[in-house]
């Protein structure tokens, strides 16, 4: 018996380290013994230990995300299994590869009352990319080498286009040590092989990329839109594609393309400031947009797109279906980058740069000398955290931005600039829950790291504080704290003053610094930005987990916002105003 558990489950796992898998996170329990002895005894393995199962899976999610390969996560049975699914939710809708390795009572001790035992048989539902449930240990050739393939299979579809979660359940009798040793690892090497998965990406035939190069061709009025998307090689491919076509981008913050070396002369970052006033927005309909990731933050731009049924949109996404406007007359199944070069190979560049993609440059640096002139110089104002980080931070460091208000804030504050910069976020399902512990999972593979957090989503995962402590992790993150849910402020409900606050400002008047100190991290709290300035400096400097907490009025954050959307409005509609009633690209 304990032959056949320690070669089986060594097997499984040295499958996983040949197909490419190298990080863990595990948490503890009796029944997942077997793997996780296995895990932490073999060589080309590093894995971490979490206590907490929510918290440990949205680690690996950051890991992943940082990585961008699959991470092995591992818990016990019955309810630790359960607390993995928010992360496994936002793991399949922002594409992240994990392997979730789920130990279970044998089929005998199922459904009959044992303890620590609850259904795990597709535990995940739909959220899963792939399921298994695998078969007991045996010690036999035959099932030494399905162990191997099982894992290879894992963690090929774990990463294979669209990557996402898959979820292995493991059964497992006692006894449940097994006997971990440099034999047991030549003994499975011996019997069976990791098979080989190759894998390529997505292109089309040169016909259809003619054809879709000649709809973008002959337009006047075409757009580039770039969601979500972390690719080698698109930032560069792209910005030529758009130079090429004469396209303005309109570069969401997630997208690569506002920070680094590429060309950024047609990267438009203040899209979302333009497209408020419906006024404005009206007179700058497209007549193609080529849209490229994930839908992008920006809700005007969202409505623009949906409104506006005139505008062919070109969705490419390699093995996916995004378009919540349900309005796109064209899908595009291909691998981003190859069909940038793709159409670069056949493309005609055009012999001068038209009105249009003129206009929208000029307008662009409007709105972000609006933006740039009229930001606060004491007040504290949340918008400006990210033009002060932009600053701050040095080449390659990655910012990782919380849901809510911060993400959005990044879209409008965070400009283009030269210095390498990677701007995570968990926008697959766009929850609050999480984020600390996904940011510290990146930090693994992300130095230095910045999490911008507000106070709700700070309080959600304090619990994943303790994987800075535990694994000596650095890591800067600057808490917005408004006392509340600050996004509901700018919704239709704040109108509502009676039950607004309880339903939705839902105040917690909580100070976080004893928290903090309890997981060994530094806490401070500037009031003035020369004072934020230096803690933000220290704190990329020492090391360690530092949290620099920035309280801001909800109620003054709405006001500035609006103040600063209202400037824009007026200095476009005045540019545009100058141009006359004709647009100058018809």
């Amino acid at each position: 018996m304990t032959n056949a558990l320690s070669w089986y489950v060594a097997a499984f796992v040295d499958g996983l380290v040949q197909a490419g898998v190298t990080e863990a996170v595990i948490s503890p329990g009796s029944r997942s013994t077997p793997l996780a002895m296995a895990m932490a005894a073999h060589s080309g393995l590093h894995f971490s230990m979490h206590i907490d199962e929510r918290s440990a899976a949205f680690f690996a999610l950051g890991m992943a995300k940082a990585k961008q390969r699959p991470v092995a996560l591992v818990c016990t049975s019955g309810t630790a299994a359960a607390n993995y699914l928010p992360a496994i939710v936002e793991a399949y809708y922002s594409r992240v590869p994990l392997v979730v390795l789920t130990a279970d009572r044998p089929h005998e001790l199922r459904d009959v009352g044992a303890p620590q035992a609850i259904d795990q048989l597709h535990l995940y539902g739909r959220y899963a990319k792939w399921f298994v449930d695998l078969a007991l240990p045996e010690e036999t050739d035959p099932m030494l080498s399905y162990a191997r393939t099982m894992a290879a299979r894992a963690a090929a579809i774990a990463a294979g286009t669209p990557a996402g979660p898959v979820h292995v359940n493991v059964p497992l009798r006692e006894p449940l040590v097994p006997t971990i040793d440099e034999a047991v690892w030549e003994k499975v090497r011996t019997v069976a092989e990791t098979p080989q998965i190759m894998s390529g990406r997505a292109t089309l035939p040169a016909e259809h990329v003619a054809a879709l190069y000649e709809q973008l061709a002959a337009a006047k009025r075409g757009l580039i839109v770039c969601g979500a998307l972390d690719q080698p090689g698109f930032a560069e491919a792209v910005t030529e594609l758009a130079r090429t076509l004469d396209f303005p981008i309109l570069a969401d913050p997630l997208s690569q393309l506002r920070a680094g070396a590429h060309d950024k002369t047609y990267v438009i970052d203040s899209y979302d400031a333009i497209l408020k006033d419906e006024a404005v927005a009206s007179r700058l309909v497209p007549d193609v947009v080529l849209r490229f990731g994930a839908m992008p933050v920006s809700k005007p731009l969202f409505l623009w797109l949906k409104q506006h049924r005139s505008i062919r949109q070109i969705v490419v996404d390699d093995g996916g279906w995004r378009d919540p406007t349900l309005e796109a007359a064209c899908f595009v199944r291909s691998n981003e980058t190859v069909l940038c070069r793709q159409l670069l190979d056949i493309a005609r560049p055009k012999q001068k740069e038209s009105a249009w993609s003129t206009t929208w440059r000029e307008m662009n640096d409007i709105a972000r000398t609006v933006l740039r002139q009229h930001l606060p110089a004491d007040e504290w104002f949340e918008g400006k955290v990210f033009t002060e980080l932009a600053e701050l931070l040095p080449a390659g460091a990655t910012l990782f931005v919380g849901n809510s208000m911060p993400i959005r804030d990044a879209d409008t504050f965070l400009f283009a600039t030269d210095k390498p910069l990677r701007v995570l976020a968990n926008r697959g399902a766009n929850g609050i829950d999480g984020v600390v512990s996904s940011a510290l999972g990146a930090s693994l593979d992300a130095s230095p790291l910045v999490l911008v957090i507000g106070d709700l989503s700070f309080y959600h995962d304090l619990n994943g504080l303790l994987a800075a402590k535990m694994h000596g992790l650095q890591a800067t993150i600057v808490l917005m704290n408004n006392n509340g849910g600050g996004i509901f402020s700018f919704l239709p409900q704040a109108r509502h003053e009676g039950p607004f606050e309880t339903l939705f400002g839902t105040p917690t008047d909580l100070t976080f610094a004893h928290a903090v100190e309890m997981y060994g991290g530094r806490y401070a709290v500037p009031h003035t930005w020369g004072e934020f300035r230096h803690h933000v400096a220290e704190s990329l400097n020492t090391g360690g987990l530092s949290v620099i907490e920035v309280r801001t009025s909800r109620t003054e954050n709405v006001q500035m916002h609006r103040f600063l959307w209202e400037r824009v409005s007026q200095e476009i509609a005045k540019f545009l105003e100058q141009k006359g009633t004709e647009e100058p690209w018809n």
